[in-house]
C-alpha cells in the first residue's frame, strides 16, 4: 500500500546541494513525519507519494518546491543597537528571534559594521535545488 494523507512515514534520507551533504537521517535512525500536513517540504512529499515501504529512489527537488527562490529583499541592514544583548556576535551566526507579532523568525548575520548589522532572512537553502536519496523505512 502506498503512502496516505496523515499517515506516519519513516524514511532514511540524504540531501545534497552541489554534491555536498547538507542534511540526512541522524544516527542511522529513520526520520519520522506525518504525510500531507506540511511537516516536510512539498517537493519531497510530491515525489514519494506513490512509494511503498522498502522502496528507494533519488530525485532533485527544485528550489521553488523546497525553500523557495532567494529573495534579495530578505537582506536588511539594522542598527547595531538591536543586537546589544547577543554575546559574541559574528558573521555567519544564525539567530532565532521574534517579529513584531511575536512570531518566531530566523536570520543569518552577513556583515557587522560599526553602526549597522546586515542580516539575511532567507532560509539558508533558499535558491538551492536539493538532491535527495530516500528509502521508505516504514508506513504506520
Amino acid at each position: 500500500m502506498s503512502i496516505q494523507i496523515n499517515q506516519t512515514v519513516k524514511i532514511m534520507f540524504e540531501v545534497k546541494v552541489d554534491g555536498i551533504v547538507v542534511d540526512g537521517s541522524r544516527s542511522n535512525k529513520p526520520f519520522e513525519f506525518q504525510f500531507g500536513v506540511g511537516q516536510v517540504i512539498a517537493g519531497l512529499e510530491k515525489r514519494i507519494v506513490n512509494m511503498k515501504a522498502g522502496e528507494a529512489t533519488q530525485f532533485i527537488v527544485p528550489a521553488s518546491e523546497a525553500y523557495g527562490e532567494y529573495d534579495p529583499a530578505g537582506v536588511q541592514t539594522l542598527p547595531i543597537e538591536q543586537f546589544e544583548g547577543i554575546k559574541d556576535l559574528k558573521v555567519g551566526m544564525q539567530i532565532q528571534a521574534e517579529d513584531e507579532n511575536d512570531q518566531p523568525i530566523q536570520f543569518i548575520i552577513k556583515q557587522i559594521g560599526e553602526k549597522e548589522v546586515t542580516v539575511d532572512f532567507n532560509h539558508p537553502l533558499a535558491g538551492k535545488d536539493l538532491e535527495y536519496k530516500v528509502k521508505i523505512d516504514s508506513l504506520l
